[in-house]
């Protein structure tokens, strides 16, 4: 019997033009279906979503029913045209800022290094303890009440139980992470009958954040991971396209699981990224970028890589968080804001076009994960340099 074999996925994180961050409340369903559709010419395969937390939780013990509604009409839409979604929940971190529930919020804690905003206003206070107690609490019911509306869907390819949560608030322990982990996985296979994973990003493997890839993966049946030249202080530019596979090289390495990279990109050059500062790449640039990208990822057994991100921003989003202060965010799609599409979008259908398959898993970076974490943040450094070293010699 010949080898089963299961396609590369190459995806797309999603948010509408017209509303960003504001896509539950100013609910648009024909501009997502159309997106939907030129999502799925382009040949991609999955579109991953995001709950914004206080749209769908108002508060601890009670989903908005509406909410849900347009969640099951997401899935629905994405369905019709062929697409499957990773549905990613808790969100909570979002491109600077951390969008949070009023009832989450910890009086007692300052916001720290991401602003908070709740309720639409700013505020000065960051999360509870996001891993544990009440807050774990909501969240299981808020994972029961949405794998409900998503019983073994065929379009869920697998809930994602955070977008970079660490962002929110770090784990106080390793053990307390893998514990969230799991009951959170076990809840939403009970409710749903589908696979979770969770959304690891680059700085949960450069920093000592509390998270561990060995134990918080433990019941996943891979593993996810985001990474950025732009913001991988070890980078050796901007587009450097190393930093991405060497980021799945340790999470493969350290979780022992298969790794889906499920946010990759850059921030690309307008005059708002310009005067900021942000390095940036010009469009021809990041279409040679991500074709790099993917066919070092493809060749390490990368289940799929997802770019960041859809669309660029409608300029008049510029006043409003997260893009007021930080207007490189206007910029990250593969499509303008009046729906043509830059040259990275024509680099991903071309690479969706060939139909590869997901490659033997190439042999996973051999370091001891305890050791690397004590020797923070050295020990990134070392072994970038031993990677690139490798990949250089070649």
């Amino acid at each position: 019997m010949p080898p089963v074999t299961h396609p590369f996925l190459l995806g797309i994180n999603y948010w509408p033009k017209s509303s960003a961050m504001a896509m539950w409340s100013r609910f648009d369903e024909g501009e997502i279906d159309e997106d939907f559709a030129h999502i799925a010419a382009l040949g991609l395969d999955v579109v991953r979503f995001f709950l914004l937390w206080e749209a769908f939780q108002p508060a601890p013990d009670r989903m908005d029913p509406g909410a849900l509604r347009r969640f099951e009409r997401v899935i629905a839409l994405a369905s019709d045209r062929g697409l499957r979604t990773m549905p990613t929940l808790f969100t909570g971190h979002m491109s600077g800022v951390n969008w949070l529930p009023a009832w989450s919020l910890d009086p007692a804690r300052a916001a720290g290094r991401f602003r908070t905003i709740s309720s639409g206003a700013a505020s000065s206070y960051g999360i509870g303890d996001f891993y544990g107690g009440a807050l774990l609490d909501a969240q299981l019911a808020h994972a029961r009440a949405v794998g409900e509306r998503a019983d073994r869907h065929p379009a869920v390819l697998a809930w994602d139980l955070g977008n970079e949560f660490s962002n929110m608030r770090e784990a106080a322990s390793p053990s307390d992470a893998a514990r969230w982990s799991a009951r959170l996985t076990h809840e939403l296979q009970n409710a749903s009958q589908l696979p979770s994973t969770g959304g690891l990003h680059g700085e949960d493997l450069t920093e000592d954040r509390g998270i561990r890839p060995s134990s918080i993966s433990v019941p996943w049946p891979f593993a996810t991971m985001h990474g950025y030249p732009a913001y991988s202080a070890f980078a050796r530019s901007i587009a450097d396209p190393e930093v991405v596979p060497f980021l799945a090289a340790l999470t493969a390495g350290f979780s022992c699981k298969p790794v889906l990279f499920s946010e990759f990109g850059n921030p690309a050059c307008s005059g708002r990224t310009r005067a900021s500062g942000m390095p940036c790449l010009e469009e021809d640039a990041m279409a040679a970028y991500a074709g790099d990208v993917l066919v070092r990822l493809h060749a390490r057994g990368a289940l799929g890589a997802f770019w960041w991100c859809w669309t660029d921003y409608d300029p008049a989003l510029a006043a409003s968080p997260p893009f007021d202060l930080a207007p490189h965010e206007l910029g990250f799609g593969i499509v303008r804001a009046d729906g043509s599409e830059k040259p990275v979008a024509r680099a991903l259908a071309a690479f969706a076009r060939e139909r590869r398959s997901v490659a033997a898993q190439a042999d996973a970076a051999q370091l001891d994960e305890g050791a690397y974490y004590a020797g923070l943040p050295g020990s990134t450094v070392d072994a970038y340099a031993c990677y690139a070293g490798a990949r250089e010699r070649r």
